[in-house]
């Protein structure tokens, strides 16, 4: 295990990731009928096969978040300027 501390958008990769593998696999079973010859599968594993692209909208909306987070951080972290320069 990792001693770091889950960042913002974490979450929202990891399920993005697990969304995205499943639909690989279904896309996998729904094309291997075609290769092999076979009867091809109900419509309802197609439908399966779109959970690829919601994980990969999933994955990014973390990455997104995280991204913000990181920024707000840097924000308040730098210093504030005292007044314009040259007075």
């Amino acid at each position: 295990m990792s001693d770091e501390t889950p960042q913002a958008g974490d979450l929202l990769v990891r399920i993005g990731a697990i969304v995205f593998l499943v639909g690989a696999l279904a896309t996998l079973v729904t094309v291997l009928p075609l290769f092999l010859g076979t009867k091809p599968l109900p419509w309802e594993f197609y439908w399966v096969s779109m959970l690829m692209g919601a994980g990969f909208l999933i994955a990014g909306a973390g990455v997104l978040r995280s991204v913000a987070a990181q920024r707000r951080q840097a924000e308040a972290a730098a210093p504030s300027p005292s007044g314009p320069p040259g007075t």
